[in-house]
């Protein structure tokens, strides 16, 4: 009987059977995305419960479309497609700041290595004028003449020294003239000198010292130092010298060393000159004449 039927019936069973009759789709209401736009409307459009449930198709479409969204909102989230913070206008974020930066920063160091170069090149040209300045103040040196040696008390006896010991003493007192001049024309110099000792047999027997003082640039200054010593024991220096003699001639020697500073610029070009000066002397007791010394007695070293 079974068999008989026709395949029209069949068909027209199939949809009123219960157990097979096919479910009807779910209403789902999504709201629009915020990231949605106008073309994305016409597919977010919901089924109407009233359509007819045979077409399914609809149904699938619409849970296609919805999982879609939800993928596509979850994708926004994960930060593949919307990473991209968006501003007040909704318009999504880019890294112009961050270029910016860059390039401030780029900027920043070109300046700081030009500030380099220039502060580099300032202090080699600097350099380089301070050693012409100082090239063309070298020659500028003090030039000393030792004019006269004057003698206020010259005495040679017997005595003992400190300890005791019995030898010969030896008194001179005495002042020293010489002329310092300063020929350069820009700067001024400090003048000084070591102890001006006055020398028998490699012993001094007489000690003055200049006192340190300022000489204006293109100028000429005539100083005296005190030269003088009281009871110098010569020890065996003396075994020559006879005490009894009414007249007694010693030799000597002065020495002594003229140093000169000139400031050209500041503390930062500074000149200076030493001169080493001896002068030969001889002491008479009977004579109060100063010792004037001529052109080449002395040496000027």
């Amino acid at each position: 009987m079974l068999s008989s039927k026709s395949e029209s019936d069949i068909t027209s069973l199939a949809p009123s059977s219960p157990s097979r009759s096919p479910k009807r789709p779910l209403y789902y209401v999504q709201s629009p995305s915020r990231d949605s736009h106008d073309g994305d409307k016409s597919s977010s459009m919901q089924p109407s419960p009233m359509e007819s449930p045979s077409h399914p198709s609809f149904g699938r479409h619409s849970r296609n479309s919805s999982s879609s969204r939800f993928s596509g909102i979850f994708r926004s989230f994960s930060g593949r497609k919307g990473s991209r913070k968006r501003n007040d206008k909704g318009w999504p974020e880019c890294n112009v700041i961050m270029e910016e930066g860059e390039y401030d920063e780029d900027k920043a160091f070109t300046r700081r290595f030009q500030a380099l170069i220039a502060l580099c090149s300032f202090i080699v040209l600097f350099t380089v004028f301070c050693l012409i300045i100082w090239g063309a103040s070298r020659p500028f040196k003090a030039e000393i003449t030792v004019k006269s040696f004057s003698v206020s008390n010259f005495y040679v006896g017997e005595g003992s020294d400190f300890s005791g010991v019995p030898t010969k003493m030896l008194t001179v007192n005495g002042s020293l003239r010489m002329s310092i001049h300063n020929p350069a024309t820009i700067f001024g110099i400090h003048v000084s000198s070591t102890p001006i000792n006055l020398i028998y047999s490699e012993i001094p027997v007489a000690t003055g010292q200049l006192k340190k003082y300022y000489q204006p640039r293109k100028s000429r200054r005539t100083v005296s130092v005190i030269v003088e010593g009281d009871k110098i024991p010569l020890y065996g220096a003396g075994s020559s010298l006879t005490v009894s003699q009414p007249g007694i001639v010693v030799p000597l020697t002065l020495k002594f060393e003229i140093r000169s500073r000139g400031n050209v610029v500041g503390k930062l070009v500074r000149t200076k000159h030493k001169k080493l000066i001896s002068c030969p002397v001889v002491l008479d007791s009977t004579s109060s004449k100063p010792i004037k010394f001529k052109k080449g007695t002395c040496t000027y070293d």
